[in-house]
């Protein structure tokens, strides 16, 4: 693979950006077609939400790899890398939905949603004592929108999506994390956040963010550091090593040719720049990653 491929659904083209969208289908109808594997690929503007209702698997996410087994929810927001392998006796949901309107939305009911939604995990879910699933009223609601051409379906299957993440987040996250933080610091963070995806292959220095941001870069600093604990400069560096490890990981381009792509003159330059931050040479993480894990297949 040259390149990670970008999607619409798995093996389809790609939507743009701007296109609103919401889709429901169960696991095994496009898990089957491609004998329990889906390859590397990537949503450009679309965030899934994967509800496994029975069997185990493993699903490679960025740069980490992670076994589930039922009841467990994967959620996959726009431009995350991603690969799943699973068992024959795996089902459940996949629902799509176009994130931009989603984010827009979230933003009004909680920034700690928003966060949510731009964080990749696995969610193991629990049992109610007498044996349903507690998110799944909410998953056929979304069916019945997504499968609906009445007026304003997506519209309210993207409300009843939001719905469910809330859900998803007070099952896996104590309540007093649920709480907000101050909202304008959340929104600079978050116009931090995109200005990093955009430019870090640019190599933008701390002050050149603030500009942008229209702030000081001591007051960048301050705010990183009390609301995520460390510097701006973590933040960058762990975006562009993020973007390594995934071009390592699902392609077969040099690593001279991901140096360049990252924005690196010297591939020298860049492979001890990866060692210091990720621990490894580039070419033994490709190898570490690449290493079979523990079976997911067995039936």
């Amino acid at each position: 693979m040259k390149r990670i491929p970008n999607y619409a659904l798995y093996g389809e083209n790609a939507l743009p950006a701007w296109q609103d969208l919401l889709h429901f289908e169960w696991i095994n109808e496009r898990s089957e077609l491609h004998k329990q594997e889906i390859k590397p690929h990537q949503h450009d503007s679309l965030l899934q939400v994967v509800y496994i209702r029975s069997g185990k698997g493993e699903v490679s996410l960025e740069n980490s790899r992670m076994t589930f087994s039922a009841p467990s929810l994967v959620l996959l927001p726009c431009r995350t890398v991603h690969a799943f392998s699973n068992s024959h006796d795996t089902n459940g949901t996949v629902i799509t939905a176009a994130q931009r309107p989603l984010e827009s939305m979230a933003r009004i009911v909680s920034s700690e949603l928003l966060g949510l939604m731009r964080r990749p995990g696995v969610f193991p879910l629990p049992w109610q004592a007498d044996g349903s699933e507690p998110i799944w009223p909410l998953i056929e609601l979304i069916r019945e929108e997504a499968t609906s051409h009445e007026r304003g379906n997506v519209a309210a299957g993207h409300a009843l999506l939001l719905a469910l993440l809330m859900r998803i987040a007070r099952l896996g996250t104590p309540a007093t994390m649920l709480r907000g933080s101050n909202p304008r610091r959340t929104a600079l963070l978050g116009r931090f956040r995109e200005l990093v995806d955009e430019h870090f292959r640019r190599h933008w220095p701390v002050a050149r963010y603030a500009e942008a941001l229209g702030i000081t870069p001591t007051t960048l600093g301050r705010i990183c550091r009390d609301e995520l604990g460390e510097p701006p400069t973590a933040l960058i560096n762990e975006r562009l090593i993020r973007e390594a490890q995934r071009q390592l990981a699902y392609t077969e381009l040099e690593i001279k040719q991901i140096a360049h792509d990252l924005g690196f003159i010297d591939s020298a330059y860049f492979s001890r720049y990866f060692r210091k931050q990720a621990g490894l040479k580039p070419s033994e993480f490709r190898v570490a990653f690449q290493q079979p894990a523990p079976s997911a297949n067995a039936e």
